[in-house]
């Protein structure tokens, strides 16, 4: 038998997910660890786990090799150095995003080039105000878009990019995906790359490497009539920057939808700036169709684990993606 733990907290659809993947492969035992303390007991002779391991559990992990993270992008300290150097391989659910991510993406990007933002804001004066917006037209068929990280999330942004006629150039460590489409760079080309872009979209996960990478320097480096945007991860941007630049028009404006502290606090700057949309990290709230995509991640691991076959999805643990 493979001995596989779902880990607290328990997602609702756990006992559910646990009998699915036991009547299509019995020879996993599955338990649901609803407290830690269930959790210290269990995964002593686990196989595999679902969730999260403190430090002081891997220890005495005795058979651990596959753990399933829940997030693509895990909270900061879910990779700790002992589990970095443990064998273990960890998985993450990248991908099943993708779509609804980048049609958010999109949505900020045609909201800011045709100056809505200033629109909303005469709309709840009531101020009927033909010349509201502040801004430049950007006709999308005629911009640049430099997408940051060309995972799953920015490749099909890219490709959302290209059916608006929009000239796409990415940036990435480490290239996944086919993009016939985007003009392909190294990270130590992002600097030259900036002045260039009309919108600069950032997917990229919070890693050591990118942690507080945008700031006033590379703001600075944009085109004072360019646009940011971040959906990946809020810690990778330095939000006191950010709105220094807004203000000061160093930047035309931005879109965010994950932020350095979550729930964004009611006294921050970007708030009432001009030209700002901010959304509370709802990308992919409410999607009907994540939860079995995400299932469907996890079944399709349980088997490969199963089999002995390559999983899918591994994170290289020492970068955190």
């Amino acid at each position: 038998m493979i001995k596989l733990v779902m880990m607290p907290p328990l997602r609702p659809d756990a006992a559910d997910w646990a009998k699915r993947i036991r009547d299509e492969m019995p020879e996993y035992q599955i338990v649901l660890a609803s407290t830690e303390q269930v959790a210290a007991a269990e995964i002593i002779e686990a196989d595999a786990v679902f969730g999260w391991v403190p430090p002081e559990q891997l220890r005495t992990a005795r058979k651990l090799r596959w753990l399933q993270s829940p997030q693509a992008g895990p909270r900061k300290g879910f990779f700790y150095p002992d589990l970095v150097t443990h064998p273990v391989v960890v998985c993450n659910p990248r991908g099943v995003y993708n779509d609804h991510i980048s049609q958010h993406i999109l949505m900020y990007m045609l909201a800011l080039a045709r100056g809505l933002p200033y629109y909303l804001d005469a709309q709840r004066l009531p101020k009927w105000d033909r010349h509201a917006r502040k801004s430049a037209y950007i006709d999308l068929s005629q911009a640049t878009a430099l997408i940051v990280g060309v995972g799953g999330i920015g490749h099909e942004t890219a490709r959302l990019c290209n059916a608006f006629g929009m000239t796409v150039l990415g940036v990435d460590e480490r290239w996944e995906y086919s993009t016939p489409n985007v003009e392909r760079h190294d990270t130590d080309d992002l600097d030259d790359l900036l002045p260039l872009a009309d919108f600069v979209i950032v997917t990229v996960p919070h890693t050591p490497a990118t942690e507080g990478m945008w700031r006033q320097d590379r703001f600075a480096r944009m085109k004072d009539s360019a646009y940011f945007i971040n959906i990946g991860r809020g810690a990778t941007t330095r939000l006191d920057d950010l709105a220094d630049a807004v203000s000061d028009g160093v930047i035309a404006g931005c879109a965010l939808d994950v932020f350095e502290t979550e729930p964004l606090p009611e006294s921050h700057r970007l708030w009432r700036l001009p030209n700002v949309i901010l959304t509370p990290h709802v990308a992919v709230a409410d999607a009907a169709n994540i939860d079995e995509r995400w299932f469907e991640v996890f079944r399709d691991n349980a088997r490969r684990f199963a089999a002995g076959e390559p999983l899918r999805n591994v994170v290289d643990k020492a970068n955190w993606f």
